[in-house]
């Protein structure tokens, strides 16, 4: 197929992107390369990929895998992105590109109006002008909110987020509905649950806590480290993009009306949680790091941060039903294989 992934050079984008190549699709990347976190790490995953030589707004081909390209531009930029799809005639589309975080929603909110519901309608307009078979996109644990109903399912309703980023995630999930309903495209939201592994973004937790605990710094636990989290390792997490890649949404003929199930829809629409399904504390993240490092970390013990819940665990019986997904990777085997990395990409002891 010939595929467009936006958000390429991020973490999930990058892996995606390296797994769709090897099975010989044809992938175009797209990114803005923004400081939310540092650039250059950006830039040595694209490096990676055969990317190099990056002009604002020109294609460039890779010099190491023939069947992929990459511009750099945004979501919000319509024209160029309409001018992309003209000229491409894409087969599918993987949104990954957004604003991420949580915490830098409550104090940045405007990037994330711009990034995931403006970029988010641009994709959505493109796709309805060139048509593809199948948009994927990435949604969020996060849209479950003040829902503490273990474990998560998608049929649960998702209407109380808890920050400016799960909501505009949830308003993707409705904006990608309507337009399954009014122009007949085959879209499917990713509820992405706590994504972890090499290459993966320094402002998430694993990644802090090996930097502060191999330079001897204290690291920050929040509710002393009870939260539990469905960590979820990046080769799970691309098997899983894959699969549902491969299998368009269709319309639900169980669907009703008087008892409207929110993960399907009379029109082709579908939202599946793509999590672990095995939750673990934050302590016990950190302790797999203390042990793969040979080191203990110190501890500063934190309350709650606003905009967080105290656990996620994710029911994907409906992904594995209807993919075939299947989780393989334990919390101590996704560390030790993180730890390698960062230390080969550091050049740590």
């Amino acid at each position: 197929m010939k595929i467009l992934v936006t958000g390429a050079a991020g973490f999930i984008g990058f892996h995606l992107c390296l797994s769709l190549l090897s099975r010989g699709d044809q992938v175009i990347g797209l990114d803005n390369i923004n400081d939310y976190y540092d650039p250059s790490l950006k830039l040595a995953r694209l490096k990676e990929l055969g990317i190099t030589n990056i002009v604002d707004g020109e294609k460039v081909a890779s010099a190491s895998y023939p069947g992929f390209s990459f511009i750099k531009t945004s979501i919000d930029q319509k024209e160029q992105l309409f001018s992309l799809f003209r000229e491409s005639s894409f087969d599918a589309v993987v949104n990954l590109a957004a604003q991420a975080g949580v915490r830098y929603s409550l104090v940045n909110p405007d990037a994330y109006i711009l990034a995931n519901i403006v970029g988010f309608l641009n994709v959505l307009e493109a796709c309805r002008h060139f048509p593809v078979k199948h948009l994927v996109y990435a949604s969020t644990s996060s849209v479950y909110g003040s829902n503490t109903a273990m474990p998560f399912s998608e049929s649960q309703a998702t209407n109380h987020p808890i920050s400016l980023y799960a909501a505009t995630k949830k308003s993707n999930e409705l904006m990608a509905h309507s337009y399954s309903h009014l122009y007949n495209i085959p879209t499917t939201g990713l509820r992405f649950f706590t994504v972890y592994g090499p290459w993966g973004r320094p402002d998430m937790a694993l990644f802090l806590f090996t930097k502060a605990i191999i330079q001897g710094e204290p690291i920050k636990v929040f509710n002393d480290g009870r939260m539990q989290r469905d960590f979820t390792y990046i080769e799970d997490i691309v098997q899983g993009v894959v699969r549902v890649l491969d299998n368009p949404a269709m319309p639900s003929t169980e669907w009703r009306g008087d008892h409207p199930d929110a993960a399907t829809s009379y029109a082709p629409y579908r939202v599946y949680n793509i999590g672990n399904n095995q939750p673990a504390e934050l302590i016990e993240f950190i302790e797999a790091i203390e042990t793969e490092l040979g080191k203990k970390a110190i501890k500063e013990y934190l309350p709650m941060q606003a905009g967080d819940v105290p656990a996620t665990h994710a029911d994907i019986t409906n992904l594995a039903t209807d993919t075939g997904y299947s989780p393989q990777f334990s919390v101590q085997h996704g560390v030790k294989n993180f730890i390698s990395w960062y230390k080969d990409y550091f050049k740590v002891g």
